[in-house]
């Protein structure tokens, strides 16, 4: 897996300190192994069916059990780091990732993978939860912008980079890869972040509750397995048990938190209209992206009718693209209005995105390609003045929170889109894909519009 070489270059610019630009390093690299494992193992499923001679509809147990992990433990993750640190959970997470990582390396079975998957999905969620906090505490804040810019590039590039990487390594090496070529990567970002993170300068000492804490859990896990259950097209039988499970389950959590400074579900973040605006934004974008995503390979395969190699190469430019923009927008989002780029960015997706869905069968290579790259300018320039606008917007106490609400509207969004995508295949057969796609440039106008609204609130 590549490790983002960028950082230490854009660490350089800001003036930063050796020990902090180490710090920016690990940190991204932890960041681009979480997002990877989010979308690598979706390419490798028929080859975990093939050899653990397991039955193609079983293993989406593989992916189901790490997102439901990540889903339910974000929260609770970026409350403890609120009052441990976030230096703190960011290594016990990472050691954790390794050591789950080593089992799905080990796995001999499909339960034996699912259950290490769920483990690995327990430490990218610590990962996941205080990632930004870090880089908050890292950058200074008039740097703000760059760091948050790195950080969005590494994300999307990663994202998108993920069916691609994973079909060239299993091109030339067995499923087991995938894994094997993380724990290197790891191990090296533990290295680097153990001396170097900084640490909380004033931590906060009110202990977690662990039923609200379980709460959390269950609620959003169970609202992200309604959702694949609803993807996959299960009966009313299974998905409405679950659903009302999560929805009672976020009743009892907003009951028990009531009054509480530091609210794991930290809704009074929300009454901030910056930050609500922003997080609505973001939810809004990432549904886009989870639709473009998902439908994306089977637009490529059944209406352009190209083979599964181009599909990899056609993904490309779209994470190229970001990786050149996301750094350029979080430099100027430390000078302009998070509103009006994230406006912007929001439009030029939308615009990407009808593109594709307005391509002919018989378009040219090049036409793809610069739908592709509209697509990822789009999303490169709004996403790092949005994750600004959103951490500025909490105090520095509450950066955990405001850190693990950013994890959350990125995988609550996708989760959505992806949902969505299967909706549409079931609406419109054939065309689906297209279907999915002018959905997803509606998700983008949306985004967009609460995004241009932060520019008449404080």
């Amino acid at each position: 897996m590549p490790v983002p070489q960028p950082a230490a270059a854009s660490a350089a610019s800001t003036g930063l300190q050796t020990r902090d630009r180490l710090a920016v390093v690990a940190t991204m690299m932890a960041v681009a192994l979480v997002t990877l494992d989010a979308t690598l193992i979706n390419t490798a499923l028929p080859a975990i069916a093939a050899d653990l001679q397991a039955a193609p509809a079983q293993t989406i147990w593989v992916v189901n059990a790490y997102q439901l992990a990540v889903a339910g433990f974000l929260l609770p993750f970026a409350a403890l780091g609120d009052r441990l640190g976030a230096r703190t959970v960011h290594l016990a997470g990472l050691l954790f990732y390794m050591l789950a990582t080593l089992g799905c390396l080990l796995a001999d079975s499909l339960p034996a993978l699912a259950a290490a998957r769920a483990l690995q999905g327990i430490g990218g969620a610590a990962l996941m939860s205080v990632n930004i906090a870090l880089v908050r505490q890292i950058y200074p804040p008039q740097h703000l912008g760059r760091g948050v810019g790195l950080n969005a590039m590494v994300v999307g590039v990663s994202f998108a980079a993920g069916p691609t990487l994973a079909s060239l390594v299993l091109s030339v090496a067995p499923w087991h890869w995938l894994f094997a070529v993380s724990l290197p990567v790891a191990a090296l970002a533990l290295a680097v972040a153990w001396p170097t993170l900084p640490r909380a300068s004033r931590p906060g000492q009110a202990l977690l509750d662990p039923v609200t804490a379980l709460c959390a859990t269950v609620c959003f896990a169970g609202l992200v397995g309604a959702l694949s259950a609803a993807a996959q097209r299960q009966p009313l039988v299974v998905v409405g048990p679950v659903l009302a499970l999560a929805l009672a389950a976020g009743a009892l959590l907003l009951h028990r938190q009531a009054g509480h400074p530091a609210p794991m579900l930290p809704v009074d973040l929300l009454r901030r209209p910056m930050f609500a605006l922003s997080i609505a934004t973001a939810v809004c974008s990432f549904c886009a992206q989870g639709l473009a995503f998902v439908s994306l390979p089977f637009f490529f395969e059944t209406v352009l009718h190209r083979d599964p190699v181009q599909t990899g190469f056609l993904m490309a430019p779209w994470a190229i693209v970001v990786a050149a923009a996301a750094p350029l927008a979080g430099r100027l989002s430390d000078t302009q209005a998070p509103g009006l780029m994230g406006g912007i960015g929001l439009a030029i997706l939308c615009g990407g995105m009808v593109a594709m869905a307005t391509l002919p069968g018989d378009a040219t290579v090049l036409r793809i390609v610069l739908s592709m790259a509209l697509c990822g300018l789009g999303f490169g320039l709004f996403q790092s003045p949005n994750l600004k606008a959103i951490m500025s917007a909490a105090p520095p106490e509450r950066s955990g929170g405001a850190s693990g609400m950013v994890a959350m509207a990125r995988l609550n969004g996708q989760a959505l889109g992806a949902a969505l995508v299967a909706l549409c295949f079931g609406i419109a057969g054939t065309q689906g894909p297209v279907l999915a796609l002018e959905l997803g440039a509606g998700f983008a106008v949306l985004g967009a519009l609460c995004s241009a609204a932060r520019l008449w609130v404080r």
